[in-house]
């Protein structure tokens, strides 16, 4: 017991300096970066990472290191906005089917069921033909196929929470319906939440660096690590910085929040 409780608090400890370090990178970003971004130096293509250019320098001289924190903060706010929509209507819809259940919840979990059967890949893609690439269509779209998930994890909860001793205690004091879902059962569902939110970052960083790899993302003249990657990839053997270094941040990104998600002991959405 006391060496599981070590490795959750090293692994939450790990967890919380990656993310907090990526997380620092990505606020000063915000407000500073080296070099513009964008600008390209047509004498400087290809510069190995160096004193001048600490990530290096890409097919077009810009620097590796300020786009690298320009992608960061866009992947950031991505999933960001992304986790918030699936779990803020993914709480609203299993809220109401656990606690209410009958027709409701056979309508609503019906419909969320069809929607978690396609593959979300290609959900996305669909949502994507239709209302375009682009930050804020990838976060709607990437938004609504992550409701199904979240809908699972809380209406699972409150169907076990609803019958517990306080919940009844509550409903013989006199508490209404709403007041007994979100002042007295949501607060009690928080860590299994917490978990599905983590796991929800990830997989929207994951899902946002992929469609932008594959060129139906974020477009420029917005900077995303997955189409660093995508311009990368023929310059493997050539500039291997390239690649390494937008791919490594997603990676410790990844990272930190699954060091977060396993340190609280999470549940996998």
């Amino acid at each position: 017991m006391g060496k599981s409780m070590k490795k959750k608090n090293t692994a939450l400890a790990s967890g919380l300096i990656i993310s907090s370090v990526l997380a620092a990178a990505m606020i000063i970003g915000i407000f500073y970066t080296p070099y513009d971004p964008d600008r390209m130096n047509g004498a400087e293509k290809f510069m190995a990472p160096c004193l001048q250019h600490l990530m290096g320098t890409d097919n077009f001289g810009r620097d590796i290191f300020s786009r690298v924190l320009e992608g960061l903060k866009t992947t950031f706010f991505v999933a960001v906005c992304v986790t918030a929509t699936g779990s803020f209507f993914g709480v609203l819809l299993g809220a109401v089917t656990g606690y209410f259940g009958g027709i409701l919840d056979e309508i609503l979990m019906r419909m969320n069921d069809a929607l978690a059967a396609f593959p979300s890949i290609l959900l996305a893609l669909v949502f994507i033909s239709i209302l375009g690439s682009g930050k804020y269509n990838i976060i709607l779209a990437l938004g609504i196929i992550f409701i199904p998930s979240f809908a699972r994890i809380v209406r699972g909860e409150f169907i076990r929470q609803k019958e517990l001793d306080y919940v009844k205690s509550a409903r013989l004091q006199g508490a209404g319906a709403f007041r007994i879902m979100f002042v007295h059962i949501l607060p009690n569902i928080l860590p299994a939440l917490l978990s599905a939110v983590t796991v929800g970052f990830n997989n929207a960083v994951l899902a946002e660096a992929g469609m932008s790899y594959l060129g139906i993302g974020v477009q420029p003249p917005d900077a995303s690590l997955g189409y660093m990657l995508s311009e990368a990839q023929g310059y493997l053997f050539s500039a291997p910085w390239y690649a390494l270094c937008p791919g490594i941040v997603i990676i410790l990104l990844i990272l930190g929040f699954s060091l977060i998600n396993e340190g609280m002991g999470g549940q996998h959405a």
